[in-house]
């Protein structure tokens, strides 16, 4: 049985940093893309990009500006996003996911695996 499992959501100050985990079980790990979204409410879930991304022909970049970075481990099934110099913009539940041959692709509907998402809150 596939899961996708993230951890290391909390409460934080502006300016501070927070790392979140991801842990894959129950697939090929190596064989994935694996991807970071983040939703806030009444708004869409979107793509969380560390830096400016290519996506088809459209451009886009992230808020995070370079702050967020995705690093994986496929030793360890598990993908992270760390996060620094938090706005409170960035307020959000934020979902790892899997997929097969998704490449860079940014909509939701293009992965096959989700995970229960873990809050992340940035005070002012």
């Amino acid at each position: 049985q596939v899961r996708l499992v993230e951890s290391g959501g909390g409460l934080v100050q502006a300016g501070g940093s927070l790392r979140l985990s991801c842990a894959a079980s129950g697939l090929t790990f190596s064989a994935y893309a694996m991807r970071w979204f983040r939703q806030a409410p009444g708004k869409e879930r979107e793509f969380v990009a560390p830096i400016s991304w290519s996506g088809g022909n459209t451009n886009f970049a992230d808020s995070g500006k370079g702050r967020f970075t995705i690093n994986r481990d496929n030793a360890k099934n598990t993908v992270y996003l760390q996060m620094n110099s938090l706005k409170p913009k960035a307020t959000a539940v934020y979902f790892c996911c899997a997929g097969l041959g998704v490449g860079v692709y940014i909509t939701p509907s293009s992965y096959d695996y989700w995970g229960q998402g873990t809050q992340v809150t940035v005070s002012s």
